[in-house]
């Protein structure tokens, strides 16, 4: 098996060289390091990672900024961001950028591991515990904005995807439909071909966006 190739864009050194260390122990590669946003952009660009170590608050370009420019220009990579958690008001804002998850700053090394593995399989780091707390706080009041036509689902469909949009895995939505996991499995790849939509992360945006689930709810 290839070993996934990363970035990691934070300000802090001591950040950057734990992460890398962490990394290289556990037989992933990392091929480029950046200080900014503005350096994690021309970075990516340059080395073509398969997943971005994104912190959110950086200097001159921050990496909300960072990731909705590498989500944009269709870079094959998926980000993953890096957050404080109590501090840091900005998940929803960066799942709405395009990243495929977020993982706290004081990450075990084996979930570091396992998460930018899970991320380079092209699947969406949102724990259902965590997704809900902290989409239910920072998701936005504003005017849903549509970015998919949901007429195009069937009645199950649209089912699984407010799940999803509240946080459950494959399991949990089966059991809670009397379903086999392959079904949810096959459902939940047909919304994403139907609605456009990358991974998990971007669909419980939508959910959100298209008022299938509201804060709180």
């Amino acid at each position: 098996m290839t070993a996934p190739r990363v970035v990691i864009a934070d300000d802090q050194a001591f950040v950057r060289v734990g992460f890398r260390m962490i990394l290289k122990s556990g037989g992933i590669d990392v091929v480029g390091e950046a200080a900014d946003g503005a350096e994690a952009v021309s970075v990516v660009r340059d080395v073509r990672p398969d997943v971005v170590l994104m912190d959110i608050r950086m200097p001159t370009m921050d990496g909300l900024e960072a990731t909705r420019r590498i989500v944009g220009s269709s870079a094959a990579c998926r980000v993953l961001m890096l957050t404080t958690f109590d501090l840091d008001r900005y998940v929803y804002d960066a799942l709405a950028a395009g990243a495929s998850g977020f993982l706290l700053k004081d990450v075990t090394p084996e979930h570091l591991v396992a998460a930018v593995r899970l991320i380079e399989t092209g699947d969406a780091l949102l724990a259902p515990s965590i997704t809900r707390r902290l989409v239910e706080r920072f998701a936005s009041g504003a005017a849903p904005a549509v970015h998919g036509d949901l007429t195009a689902l069937t009645p199950r469909e649209r089912e699984v995807l407010t799940l999803v949009g509240g946080g459950r895995s494959n399991t949990e939505i089966a059991g809670l439909l009397t379903l086999s996991e392959a079904t949810v499995k096959t459902h939940v790849a047909r919304i994403f071909a139907k609605l456009g939509l990358r991974d998990r992360a971007q669909a419980v945006v939508l959910a959100y966006e298209t008022g299938l689930v509201t804060p709180g709810a």
